[in-house]
């Protein structure tokens, strides 16, 4: 008898081990996306990205084109080079930044064109967190320039 009552402590130390932790999440902000020029074949969009827990971006979602496409984009021997991305980290509590010269997500093929005062529908699929939709304002090229990375998504992609 004495045995089982000297497992008792064992047993709600456990179980306190096991209580349920918070759900993961991931706040979205400063979502918006580059007014382009119609019948331009992509567009980009930015947002910054802040996970609770170490997470995943695994896809994004939009009913304004054919797809949406993470990517990244850098300078190799003074060519801008643009890949698509399966997916990115979000470190817990690390504010990730998608904006224009760096990660970004490339909307392709626009069903309408991505004019200044519209909004783009974005829903955001994670590993961990459940996933969120937002709509995005399409700002004039003009009003981000000072975010500008000078490059034409049409050019990276040979259309």
């Amino acid at each position: 008898m004495k045995a089982l009552f000297a497992l008792i402590p064992l047993v709600l130390v456990a179980a306190c081990d096991r209580a349920p932790q918070p759900a993961p999440t991931v706040t979205i902000t400063d979502a918006w996306c580059r007014a382009a020029p119609a019948g331009a074949p992509t567009g980009g969009c930015y947002v910054t990205l802040t996970a609770s827990a170490d997470d995943k971006l695994l896809t994004v979602e939009t009913a304004a084109a054919d797809r949406a496409e993470i990517h990244s984009m850098d300078m190799t021997d003074g060519v801008m080079r643009m890949r698509k991305l399966d997916g990115l980290d979000l470190p817990a509590g690390k504010a990730v930044m998608l904006s224009p010269g760096a990660e970004h997500l490339m909307i392709i093929a626009p069903k309408a064109t991505l004019a200044e005062g519209g909004v783009v529908p974005l829903t955001f699929k994670f590993g961990k967190a459940p996933a969120q939709s937002v709509e995005a304002p399409v700002r004039a090229a003009a009003a981000a320039a000072g975010m500008d990375h000078g490059m034409d998504h049409s050019m990276a992609h040979g259309q």
